[in-house]
Order: C-alpha cells, then structure tokens, then sequence
C-alpha cells in the first residue's frame, strides 16, 4: 500500500513563483537556462567538493530557509522571507542599453527585481562589474508623482523630502537589505534558442546601499513573487500568464542546467492539475530555494512509521551530518521504497525513489523529507524530473513526469 499523504488534502499556495522574461508577441514562448548553484555551469562551483559534501550543504541552506518563512520580523521595512544568499538557482540577464550582464539569484521569495548600482554609498563585494545607470540611454528613475510609485508601497517604495526620485528599501529574514532607486529600463533574456529577448521599461531596483550575506559571484536577485513589482507579474500579459520550470535531478552532470519556459513554451499537456489558492488559504509552499521537503512534525512521524514499514533492502543508519532522521544503510539502486503520493487538491503526484530519497553519502540514504511545524514546503528534489507548469490566467498549476535532462 502507497505511503501517501494519508487524508491531509494538501492545496497550493504561491509566495514564491519562478519566472523570467516575455517573447516577441502576446502568448508567443521561448525558454532560458536556469542554473543550479552547484552546477559547473555557476561561479559558486567549488570543484573541490564532492556530491555528498554539496548535497550536505543544500541542507544546511534548507534549513536556514526554513527560519525565513516563519512570521516575519517586526519592522518598517517590507521583509521577505528568506535568505538574500540562499537561492538554489540563477539566472542570466542584462540591464540597459547596451546591454550589461548580470548574474542574479532567482528568488521566489521576494518581489523586486534589483542589481546593485553606481554610484554605491555602501555596496558588498562583487567580482563583476557594477552596473552604472548613467551609462544606460534607456534608463529611467520612477518620479514620486507617478502611480507607479504610489501603487509599489507594499513593495518597499516611498519618497523622500530631499528630491523627486521614487526609491525603494527591502529586507530580507536574514537583516540582510538593498535600498535604492526605483527606475524603468530595458531588461533582456537570452533565450535557448539563441535569440536575445528584450523588455523595454521593466521596473527595477537601482541598490546604491546593500548589506549582508550577498554573495560576491551574484550581481543581485530577480524576485519572482507574485507582487506588482516581480517580473514574472509585469511580464504577464506578455507571456499569457503561462510559465514552467524543469528541473535536472540533483548530482546528476553538473554541466546540465534547468529550463525555465514562457508563453506558449509553457504549456504542459497531458498534466494533472490543481488550483492556486493565496497564502492565507494554502498550506503548502511550492519552493525551488528548499532542497527538502517540509511537512508538520506530527505528520512526518506518521509518514516516517509508514516509509519504514515497507522498506526492503537497507538497515536503519544515522545521518552522517544530523540533518534528516529516516536512514539506511543500503545500495541505493537495489534499496526499494513505497511511493508517496501527494494529495493535492484534483491532482494525485505521485513521487519516484529519486523524489523522497537523497544519497547522503557513498552508503546511506535519507528520505528527503523533515518536520517542521514552521512552515510546510514542496522542495525541490520532490519538483526533480517534473515539468511544473503555472496558468495565473486559470489559477492552475500542473504537474507531469518528464526527463528535465532532455526537455
């Protein structure tokens, strides 16, 4: 008998939303590379981990996430709820004209796109270039006078006394901030099949002053929300509200990257499908940023009772580093398990051995999953080999097995 989400009829929430840029006519599509962190493809490859160690540390950065969608902090400033640094994949895109490239941290947990900008007052250390807006004949600052500016205030805009320039300040859950001008300029995409992809006044964030755990190898972050300022909410009209993602399995060639589709790209047939419901009325969140999946402490027990029931082929074994509490020692590929079935609303999911298990080392494996009474999360290991597809036009989002390495 299936180890299923036993009665919990699990319904999804979108705070966080994976998007990118639009093609050239209403509805039309195209897709772009998304870039996992760990692959040889990013700058924060370390050639000198191994898979376990790399695997090790998805973990640890997943349960740093986890604190971020906790209540958020008492503070003036709009915070988004996770880490500044703590994406799990990256995108390519360029700002201006001519165009400058920027490698941002895709996050599907905040609103705002934003790269840092000259002239800085205080800026972190980044190993490109910063982009100068002065240099840019399509860049333009948002006046305070604008309905734009008066329509961004939940999205951290305000003005000043001292001038006419509508500006902006995010926080993240980690204290870590970016404040600066809000501006319209060209944004562009290089898509997969080899054409540039170009959006003229797309809103975005000019930070003059960001802090905190940024990392030096990223330029700044596409926030892929669902607030006004996100792109993937700008870009809407554009792309007929259709997005997908497919997501590589995790240690698999580190040369391969993710896609993510747009448009008519976007469209995934033959899917199950299940409705979006807002936050206040989910009670799961659909992550990229989180390699594990989250589920509440009582429920995860009762899960655990009956993944371990129906084992074959592995003894029980601690987690070398302490992170995940289902383990056995076993050859994975001769290690059976029982499939777990998500519940969602109209759409059963169905998750593979490679879904609900990761290799934590060479001879133990852990069943991807964690207690927590925080927040509920679908990560990405359980999204591995599932073209994810998202209609905001209907309020669906769908899902279907598919091999991501040659989608």
């Amino acid at each position: 008998m299936a180890a299923s989400l036993l009665a919990l009829i699990i319904t999804i929430i979108i705070c966080c939303n994976v998007t990118a840029a639009a093609p050239d006519q209403p509805g039309g599509g195209f897709s772009v590379q998304l870039i996992h962190r760990d692959s040889a493809s990013s700058p924060l490859y370390n050639p000198n981990e191994t898979p376990t160690q790399r695997l090790g540390n998805a973990l640890k950065r997943s349960i740093s996430r986890l604190h971020r969608f906790a209540p958020k902090l008492t503070s003036s400033l709009p915070y988004s709820d996770v880490t500044a640094s703590n994406g799990e994949y990256l995108m390519n895109i360029s700002i201006g004209t001519p165009p400058f490239p920027i490698l941002a941290v895709a996050d599907t947990g905040s609103d705002v796109v934003w790269t840092q900008c000259k002239p800085c007052s205080s800026c972190y250390d980044q190993d490109a270039p910063i982009f100068d807006p002065a240099a840019s004949s399509s860049y333009k600052t948002v006046p305070c006078s604008s309905n734009a500016c008066s329509s961004l205030q939940a999205e951290g805009a305000y003005c000043s006394s001292t001038d006419a320039v509508c500006h902006y300040k995010v926080g993240y859950g980690d204290r870590s901030h970016t404040y600066g001008d809000l501006a319209l300029d060209t944004l562009t995409m290089g898509s997969t099949a080899g054409r540039d992809v170009a959006f003229p006044k797309t809103l975005i964030g000019c930070g003059h002053d960001n802090a905190g755990t940024f990392n030096r190898n990223g330029s700044g972050l596409v926030g892929l929300g669902r607030g006004s300022a996100s792109l993937v909410t700008q870009l809407g009209s554009s792309i007929g509200g259709k997005f997908s993602y497919c997501l590589v399995p995790f240690g698999s060639d580190n040369g391969l990257t993710s896609s993510m589709n747009f448009g008519q790209n976007a469209v995934v047939s033959g899917a199950v499908s299940t409705p979006l419901f807002s936050r206040e009325q989910g009670n799961i969140i659909i992550d990229s940023g989180t390699t594990v999946t989250l589920v509440p402490s009582d429920f995860f027990a009762q899960l655990s009772d009956a993944v371990d029931s129906q084992v074959v082929g592995g003894e029980k074994a601690r987690d070398p580093q302490d992170f995940l509490s289902l383990c056995y020692v076993a050859d994975y590929s001769r290690l059976q398990v029982p499939p777990i079935t998500f519940n969602f609303q109209g759409a059963d999911v169905e998750l593979t051995r490679d879904n609900a298990f990761v290799q934590v080392s060479d001879t133990v494996t852990c069943l991807a999953f964690y207690g927590s009474d925080d927040a509920s999360i679908y990560g990405n290991v359980a999204q591995q080999n599932f073209l994810i597809g998202y209609d905001l036009q209907k309020g669906t989002v769908s899902f279907k097995p598919t091999d991501c390495a040659t989608n």
